[in-house]
């Protein structure tokens, strides 16, 4: 499979909270796309340590099923964790950038459907928002994190564009979409999903030569540990460098808000790794 590329959309036309009534430095973003037919919310949260920058790194988090935008924040406390990384200098200034799956269902899978292209939503749409956000510009380090279906989306995202991407993170991912049919309670929309195109490990085989450090996680209560070790003895059979993890907990949000600064260490890492060696 050859690097995938999307042009981008000029006429991106969105809506932005009002400054004076936001809180804990989260804004809300509402965005017309036409890969939704329609309109797509996206949670922003900038560090107050990181006015004035003009090249913050910027992590992308993605939600899991039944879940929305707001879910890393006000279920995760995503910024908080953050804060407190920066605080006590463990990682520089960063801004989250948290948008819906595309609301389908129960979860879009971050796919492309028939009728709605929710991976053009998130690696077109977004995008461009978030280069035009305060603190970004087109040389900010780009990073991919998500849990359970985000997980999915992060890791089949973060391979399918590994020039996009510095860097791929996953907590409790779902590993394939006969697991995401698992979880939800209706029947995955398989017309028009190419199998091929929602194979996470076709996409890393495609373009091991060129992805960004992976790592991801699981929990030893978790449902999905035996596909996670599945998927990491795969990439490790296929000569795919990557991190693999298990840790004490469940599938829930008292296991992703304790590991979630797993990936932002891991992330500060290859920021400082990539200036160490210039």
């Amino acid at each position: 499979m050859k690097a995938a590329t999307l042009s981008s959309n000029a006429t991106v036309s969105y809506e932005v909270s009002d400054h004076s009534y936001e809180q804990d430095g989260i804004r809300f973003l509402t965005i017309y796309s036409r890969s939704l037919g329609g309109r797509g919310d996206i949670s922003v949260f900038s560090p107050s340590n990181g006015k004035g920058h003009s090249s913050l790194p910027v992590v992308l988090l993605l939600h899991g099923v039944r879940s929305s935008h707001w879910a890393w924040f006000f279920k995760g406390g995503a910024h908080h964790t953050v804060s407190h990384l920066i605080d006590i200098g463990r990682v520089r200034p960063m801004l989250l950038v948290a948008p819906s799956d595309g609301l389908y269902g129960e979860g879009s899978g971050y796919l492309a459907h028939s009728d709605r292209d929710f991976e053009t939503w998130i690696m077109r749409d977004v995008l461009d928002v978030v280069r035009e956000l305060p603190g970004t510009a087109d040389d900010s380090e780009l990073f991919v994190t998500g849990l359970s279906m985000g997980g999915y989306g992060a890791l089949r995202l973060g391979a399918k564009y590994p020039d996009t991407f510095s860097g791929i993170s996953a907590h409790s991912p779902i590993t394939s979409i006969e697991e995401l049919q698992k979880v939800i309670s209706f029947p995955f929309p398989s017309q028009g999903i190419n199998a091929g195109e929602a194979d996470i490990l076709e996409w890393v085989k495609s373009h091991r030569e060129h992805l960004p450090p992976i790592r991801f996680d699981c929990g030893i209560s978790d449902s999905l540990l035996l596909c996670a070790r599945s998927l990491h003895e795969s990439l490790t059979a296929s000569l795919v460098p990557h991190r693999f993890y298990e840790f004490a907990g469940g599938h829930n949000w008292d296991y992703w808000r304790q590991h979630f600064e797993d990936s932002l260490l891991f992330f500060e890492e290859i920021l400082s790794l990539k200036e160490a060696t210039g």
